[in-house]
């Protein structure tokens, strides 16, 4: 049984036993192939949630960041460190068990880089070490789901995929295009990976070949 949707319906699959139900990833960012073609990752600043108003000092940079985990507990976004302080407070004024499941806790691992300005970003869809389909999901700040991508980028993600065989079964990886070229921003699980203007028919077949292998 494939489940795919929310976070909270795969940890549910996960609770269940159900195979394979969903694919859970490493952090990308621990993946040493990926880091000389990452975006964001390589040379970025590790903090937990609770080591943030301590640590993280409240300059008026701008910083992106996301949880180093694929939890969706904070989506990928740019903050200036002192919305981030706040927010780190917010959370930490709060005791573990008053936190509702599938939010930002005490222990959360946070990454933070240097926002870049990105051209486009495309989301693909690997399964068995291939990629199966794609969309392109963002121009500049512009949400557009379409069902293309340049030839380079298809390129680049399967090389991506080739340089790590083995990483999951089936999973999505995200890349982009910036004014210094093709970059990886991340990996996702893809039991609760948006879907866009993906092929599903060809998506569909490739996981239906991956469990019946």
């Amino acid at each position: 049984m494939m489940m795919f949707g929310s976070y909270t319906l795969w940890r549910n699959a996960e609770a269940n036993g159900y195979r394979p139900g969903m694919f859970k990833l490493r952090p990308f960012v621990e993946e040493e192939v990926w880091h000389p073609y990452l975006l964001n990752g390589a040379d970025a600043l590790f903090l937990t949630l609770r080591d943030v108003p301590a640590r993280l000092a409240d300059d008026g940079r701008e910083w992106f960041l996301r949880p180093v985990d694929d939890s969706k507990e904070e989506p990928g976004n740019v903050k200036s460190a002192g919305e981030i302080i706040r927010m780190a407070e917010r959370v930490l004024a709060l005791d573990e068990d008053e936190i509702p499941a599938g939010s930002l806790r005490h222990d959360t691992l946070l990454m933070f880089t240097k926002p870049v300005n990105i051209l486009r970003e495309w989301r693909l869809w690997a399964v068995n070490d291939r990629i199966v389909t794609y969309s392109l999901y963002k121009v500049g700040s512009r949400i557009i789901h379409r069902h293309e991508i340049d030839d380079d980028a298809l390129e680049f993600g399967q090389r991506m995929v080739d340089l790590n065989p083995g990483y999951s079964p089936a999973y999505v990886i995200d890349i982009c295009r910036t004014e210094e070229g093709l970059r990886l921003l991340e990996t996702n699980c893809l039991n609760a990976a948006g879907f866009y203007a993906a092929d599903l028919t060809k998506l569909a077949s490739a996981i239906d070949g991956l469990v019946h292998d």
